[in-house]
């Protein structure tokens, strides 16, 4: 694969800098914690002083304040506050007027994340982070890796051994007990292993089922689907599972080596895998994009030169706002 220029630095030389990312993360932050001071209450004429203060000091900060009051949509009642104050708007390019209107857009996309992972957090027994992974070794012998930004609950007893997993991709190595079946349970569908070792993914609202030894049972509704050794099935939304196909199992596993292989994969599945190595987000903003055919080994420990190949490879352009990519056409 050709040589990539750093993806952060070539970025940075096509956008005009405002201030540096803690910087930012800071502002947010604040912006954040007066949000919910003056929300829950009136506030006191000592905290009314002191949010003038903060919010005329740099007219960053007020931006960053109406972008928390539109997520949660008390801009209007929370603007008379805001208006009292002459802050004069500041002069922008329109590179930087567009960035401004992206980074609202990250804002609101990382709310609606900043909630769904909440949800998993109160559910999950075991998850993980950006670009980790983990091995949980059951009492029964079987063992569970989790790939990155995944979740697991777990319901055994004596009549069975199920295992839910809320987000993300994992592999199941599974320890032989005829009295107990050992079944995935997960958005729409289980499956249930019969004597194996599987993988399963988790992509946007697409299930896909890799069976490496062994085979699967697979129940999405309707009539039972058996996956046998070096094949894989795949069900979505209002999409039952698929009869199985043949697939490059050592392929699909890559990412318990540290690699990521994609097979002629649409480029929205490639970003949401990519993802998940990355501190941060990415976002196609042109539809048409979305399913452009993508090939290649990557290194997953660097999404960020696997970004820029993609960009280069299939005449993308990307911009950088900090905590979330922007892919466009």
């Amino acid at each position: 694969m050709a040589t990539i220029t750093p993806y952060k630095r070539q970025i940075g030389a096509e956008m005009e800098e405002d201030d540096a990312p803690r910087d930012r993360a800071n502002r947010r932050r604040a912006a954040i914690e007066w949000w919910t001071r003056l929300d829950s209450r009136a506030p006191t004429p000592q905290e009314r002083e002191a949010f003038v203060i903060w919010l005329t000091d740099d007219p960053a900060n007020r931006e960053a304040f109406e972008k928390v009051c539109r997520i949660w949509g008390d801009l209007e009642d929370l603007r008379p506050l805001i208006d009292a104050f002459e802050v004069p708007p500041p002069r922008r390019t329109r590179r930087v007027r567009v960035a401004a209107v992206l980074s609202g857009l990250a804002i609101t996309l990382l709310s609606y994340v900043f909630f769904d992972d909440a949800w998993i957090m109160l559910r999950a027994q075991t998850r993980t982070g950006v670009a980790e992974t983990r091995t949980i070794r059951l009492v029964d012998g079987s063992r569970i890796e989790l790939g990155p930004r995944s979740a697991i609950s777990l319901d055994f007893d004596e009549g069975k051994r199920n295992v839910t997993l809320l987000k993300g991709e994992a592999w199941f190595d599974v320890a032989p007990d005829a009295g107990r079946p050992f079944s995935v349970l997960v958005a729409r569908g289980s499956v249930t292993a019969l004597g194996t070792s599987f993988d399963i993914s988790t992509t946007g609202e697409r299930t896909e089922i890799t069976v490496a030894q062994h085979r699967v049972r697979v129940m999405t509704g309707g009539p039972a689907i058996i996956v046998d050794e070096g094949e894989q099935s795949a069900f979505g939304p209002g999409v039952a599972a698929v009869d199985p196909y043949r697939v490059q199992v050592d392929h699909v596993a890559a990412w318990r080596r540290g690699k990521l292989i994609f097979d002629d994969k649409p480029l929205a599945e490639v970003v949401s895998v990519l993802g998940h190595y990355l501190s941060g987000y990415i976002l196609i903003l042109d539809p048409s994009i979305r399913e452009r055919r993508v090939s290649g080994v990557f290194d997953a420990a660097d999404p960020i030169a696997a970004i820029s190949a993609i960009e280069k490879a299939l005449g993308l352009r990307a911009l950088d706002l900090g905590y979330l990519v922007v892919l466009t056409g």
